[in-house]
């Protein structure tokens, strides 16, 4: 692993970014010059692949509980009644609600710095030099349209109609438990033609979003290296094209069957 010691960790490039600006050595984790680090390029692209990557998990298992669906109404349910009802839910919401807003915060400063760094937007790539991909140049707009995608995405189905009755006035009962019929708020949004397009083509947009940054957070924290940039790409795809599908499952068995 004689590559992974020839990259620079995170200590390193801290003391490097405070050497080229005159600040004591002694002092980089003192509050101001911890603030000053992150307000740097480099700390917050540390900070943006940090909280990506927390999302990068959270998408992941929130992808697999929705498989459930698949094994029937009432294990769907049973999870989304335990999710909701386990006690450390509040602080894993407040936890993802700090890493989104620090991503969101973040990236859009980057890109804000970026365009100051280049005012002529209609530069042309040189012939030879390779341009930036699709997924690095809209990767403002995508993580946007993901952020509105999420917010609705909690007003439909977190904070949206509570069925607790089936249709025949019954208690939605699991195991002996009360528990909200999700299973049938799913059924009948993914039963519009419309809401189904809106979906599929958000989830478009977050696999490009996971692919690129997957693939650039590796780049950020030092794990990369030219023999396994490759392994890298394709990993990054193979992973967003594993969530998206995943996701997307749902919504098309639905519409579908």
């Amino acid at each position: 692993m004689e590559w992974i010691a020839d990259r620079r960790c995170l200590v390193h490039l801290c003391v490097n970014y405070f050497d080229e600006n005159t600040v004591d050595k002694e002092n980089i984790l003192m509050s101001p010059g911890i603030m000053k680090y992150l307000s740097s390029s480099i700390g917050r692209k540390y900070v943006m692949a940090l909280s990506g990557l927390v999302w990068v998990l959270f998408v992941l298992t929130h992808m697999v509980g929705n498989l459930l669906i698949f094994v029937g109404k009432d294990a769907y349910n049973m999870y989304s009644h335990k999710l909701i009802t386990n006690p450390l839910i509040y602080l894993a919401e407040a936890a993802l609600v700090i890493f989104i807003g620090a991503h969101a915060f973040t990236g859009i400063g980057l890109r804000l710095r970026n365009n100051r760094s280049k005012p002529n937007l209609y530069a042309v790539t040189p012939k030879g030099v390779k341009g930036a991909s699709l997924a690095s140049k809209s990767m403002i707009w995508s993580g946007s349209i993901t952020l509105v995608f999420l917010v609705l995405h909690l007003i439909t189905f977190k904070y949206g109609q509570h069925y607790v009755y089936s249709k025949d006035g019954i208690d939605v009962v699991v195991d002996g438990l009360k528990v909200r019929d999700i299973h049938q708020l799913v059924i009948e949004c993914f039963e519009k033609p419309g809401y189904v397009a809106w979906y599929a083509f958000c989830l478009v947009l977050v696999g490009l979003h996971l692919y690129h940054g997957v693939s650039s957070s590796f780049q950020t924290l030092g794990l990369n290296h030219p023999k396994f940039n490759n392994a890298v790409k394709v990993f990054g795809w193979a992973y967003a094209i594993i969530v998206a599908a995943g996701f997307l499952a749902v919504p098309l068995y639905v519409f579908v069957f």
